[in-house]
C-alpha cells in the first residue's frame, strides 16, 4: 500500500445522488404497503426505492391532493 495516492485525475462516482436521502418513518396502510411490494417484485428493485420515485414524480410535476372528507 502506498503512503500517498494521487487523486488529481480522479473522477466523481455517478452513482451518487445528487439529492441526499434522509430516513423518516412514516406510517402507511397495509394495502398501500402490498401495492408497492408487489410493483417492486415485478421492477427488481426495492419497494422504498419505488415509493420514493414515485413521490419524487409528484413532487417534480407538482402535484396536489384534492383531499374532501364529503
Amino acid at each position: 500500500m502506498k503512503n500517498e495516492y494521487d487523486f488529481s485525475n480522479g473522477a466523481k462516482n455517478p452513482y451518487i445522488s445528487k439529492l441526499p436521502k434522509q430516513q423518516v418513518t412514516i406510517r402507511l396502510d397495509s394495502a398501500t404497503v402490498a401495492y408497492f411490494k408487489d410493483m417492486a417484485e415485478k421492477k427488481g428493485i426495492p419497494y422504498q426505492s419505488i415509493i420514493n420515485l414515485y413521490l419524487t414524480d409528484c413532487m417534480l410535476k407538482k402535484k396536489e391532493l384534492n383531499v374532501s372528507f364529503e
